[in-house]
């Protein structure tokens, strides 16, 4: 007789390092499994051919989870010159190839290009739907839809290294930016082609990979060890204001009810108790502060 899975309520943050070939949902379940958390959700996909950091959130974290989908973004890009793909990545068939005779210094003089406030056509092969199908379902049809451009904002790229018919790129930039068709347009600038190889994020808003664990690390470790490399619900709301409330001002907030702002203070505010959080609040005209959402922790 199979033995039920027994879940608890377990809060906070986990920092994973994705494996290559895992969808997010897949890694999301595999770690909540390994802490039997009975709630979790990520703060936004990373592609299976991606690897890096994935920001979990189990609990009262969840609530937060949607804060992050607006942070910037830093990766590690391999891009492959010379080969173009049908889907701008190393998943898609090939279809065209061309010489490469490029240096380092065509590649830095063509980079600014795609630096600051720029447009760019989401691809065919993503998730982003077209009367309720995503389009990725309509490319492997073999149907092609108009897409509009979007604005994006690529703060910085630097060249990590390049040698022959690869270059590695280190790119920070805004949410909603394709990595492929940001190589695929630089393969077009430099008259080759290209198509993304390897993509690695190694930040997320103030979250750093280099704090993170891997799943084999995860499961090597025993439930206090696992405990241990969770950071707390407030992890992902470390850019927002503090506010400390007391008393009868703070009975109020708990229950869904405005305070007065304190001083100083605007926008989205976390507010705690004695050190806990308790939830996030956004100051109004009125020079109140209403709460947004409000965590419940037992623990």
């Amino acid at each position: 007789m199979q033995v039920r899975k027994a879940w608890k309520q377990v809060d906070g943050v986990l920092l994973l390092d994705k494996p290559l070939g895992l969808t997010s949902n897949d890694a999301l379940q595999k770690a909540r499994h390994l802490f039997s958390a009975a709630k979790g959700g990520h703060t936004g996909t990373l592609d299976p051919l991606a690897t890096g950091l994935l920001p979990l959130c189990f609990g009262e974290a969840t609530k937060f989870s949607a804060d992050l989908l607006d942070a910037d973004k830093t990766y590690e890009a391999e891009v492959r010159l010379g080969v173009c793909t049908d889907t701008g990545d190393a998943e898609g068939k090939v279809t065209a190839t061309a010489a490469v005779d490029i240096s380092g210094d065509d590649i830095f003089q063509v980079l600014p290009q795609f630096t600051g406030v720029i447009r760019q056509v989401p691809p065919m092969h993503s998730a982003l739907k077209r009367n309720g199908r995503p389009l990725y379902e309509l490319a492997r049809q073999g149907i092609g839809v108009e897409r509009e451009s979007r604005t994006i904002i690529i703060h910085s790229i630097d060249c990590l290294s390049f040698g022959g018919d690869s270059v590695t790129l280190r790119v920070e930039c805004s949410k909603g930016t394709y990595i492929r068709v940001l190589a695929v347009d630089i393969g077009q600038a430099l008259g080759c082609g290209a198509h993304l190889a390897g993509l690695r994020r190694t930040r997320v808003g103030d979250l750093d990979l280099d704090a993170a664990v891997t799943l084999p690390q995860l499961e090597a470790l025993d439930e206090v060890g696992r405990a241990g490399c969770l950071r707390p619900v407030d992890a992902l709301l470390r850019s927002l204001a503090v506010a400390t409330l007391q008393g009868e001002a703070a009975e109020r907030f708990r229950h869904g009810n405005p305070v007065d702002l304190p001083a100083g203070l605007s926008g989205k505010i976390r507010v705690y108790v004695d050190g806990t959080l308790i939830g996030v609040g956004e100051s109004a005209a009125d020079g109140r502060l209403w709460p947004k959402r409000l965590v419940h922790l037992t623990h």
